[in-house]
């Protein structure tokens, strides 16, 4: 099953305004939030320099796009639904 990887902080402005945007989202696209304070190794192996990112990966776990930034509800499913 796809998913999207959705890195983030605490401290982070523009996180604060994508997660209620990704939580509205929680039934309609599979994703998973990483905090990049917290787990340091997926940000370093899918090259993540800033937050919030949003990563595609398809069904085997391979990336298949990427979303840097606030995003609108739109842009997200569009990105997920490709």
């Amino acid at each position: 099953m796809k998913k999207i990887l959705y890195f983030s902080a605490a401290w982070c402005g523009p996180c604060k305004t994508l997660g209620p945007i990704m939580e509205s989202l929680s039934g309609q696209i599979n994703y998973e939030k990483v905090d990049v304070d917290n787990n340091q190794d997926l940000p370093i192996q899918y090259g993540v320099r800033n937050v919030p990112t949003l990563i595609l990966l398809d069904e085997t776990g391979e990336p298949k796009g990427r979303l840097v930034g606030v995003q609108s509800k739109e842009s997200i499913l569009n990105f997920y639904n490709g």
